[in-house]
């Protein structure tokens, strides 16, 4: 299996601390996708959408950890259990707000990752698609999840990661 970026997200994250841990705790926060020029006519009537989905990939994780200590808990978790971005697949995803498509450019709010993020796909939020129903479970998030509005990432998910590494 092969996966090439098909843009790249631009946001005002150049380093790691302190970014929000998700785009619940990026309200407010704006940047965009800057798809590449050939795939352009893809992006015929998203703009009438109010969310996109966005995957991409983790590009500043060092290594794979399949027990982590993730931001919104002490204990330790398997990695599936969670968000980090220590995956065997390093793949994120975030739900943001659309604002406007020009051109290749998309603009959102709500970016949670780093600035030069290497964009694997987009695809439109839909809630009857995308919200379960029945009884919905958080797991080991036994409380609300309010803190995630003011948690903020450090470097604990990029240790052996060097300068200009990807």
């Amino acid at each position: 299996m092969v996966c090439q970026p098909i843009g790249v997200l631009r946001t005002p994250f150049k380093e790691i601390s302190d970014m929000p841990i998700q785009p619940a705790g990026a309200q407010g926060v704006y940047g965009y996708i800057e798809l590449n020029h050939e795939l352009v006519d893809g992006l015929t009537d998203l703009d009438g959408f109010s969310h996109v989905t966005v995957l991409y990939h983790f590009h500043h994780t060092a290594e794979v950890r399949l027990h982590v200590e993730p931001f919104l808990d002490k204990s330790s978790h398997g990695v599936f259990a969670t968000r980090a971005p220590c995956r065997p697949n390093p793949i994120g995803l975030s739900v943001l707000r659309l604002h406007k498509v020009v051109g290749n450019l998309i603009e959102l709010e709500g970016v949670d990752m780093m600035d030069e993020t290497p964009l694997l796909d987009i695809k439109p939020y839909v809630p009857e698609f995308d919200l379960p129903t029945g009884p919905v479970r958080s797991g080991w998030l036994l409380e609300p999840v309010a803190p995630v509005r003011e948690a903020r990432s450090d470097d604990r998910f990029a240790s052996g990661l060097q300068d200009g590494d990807d």
